[in-house]
């Protein structure tokens, strides 16, 4: 099997595996070695007291691109460091997609870039997350 399938396989491994994805409608659009792009709809209880989407809701979309970005090569890894830049409101009903791309990676550790744009393509927030990988096959091939 290629490389882009595994890391599809193991995406959508991932996505099934957690009860968060599945809870808020997280979709997947595009895994493959190295990268995913995710998608997810804000709900009224995604938003914070300003009507606005939760800064932790923003933040937990990209580090789930993250996850099956730096996992797409079927060795477990987990983050070890991220940071987040709010730039935009993001609205009820509104489609987020978060697009995780490799930046570099040395031994175990792995650097990660996120952007989550709205679906008008504004910029809601730039992610970087730094993995850790673990050992071990996230599935089996």
């Amino acid at each position: 099997m290629d490389a882009d399938r595994i890391a599809d396989k193991v995406a959508r491994a991932m996505l099934a595996a957690e009860g968060t994805g599945p809870a808020w409608g997280v979709t997947i659009e595009e895994a493959r070695a190295g990268y995913a792009r995710i998608a997810m709809r804000l709900r009224p209880d995604m938003l914070n007291g300003h009507g606005i989407a939760h800064g932790g809701m923003i933040f937990a979309l990209a580090d789930t691109a993250f996850a099956y970005a730096c996992n797409s090569r079927n060795v477990r890894a987990v983050a070890a460091q991220a940071s987040v830049v709010f730039l935009d409101a993001a609205q009820d009903g509104e489609l987020l997609v978060a697009e995780a791309r490799e930046a570099a990676t040395a031994g175990r550790s792995g650097v990660y870039q996120v952007s989550v744009r709205g679906e008008d393509g504004r910029a809601i927030a730039e992610f970087q997350g730094y993995s850790r990988t673990l050992g071990g096959a996230v599935i089996e091939p």
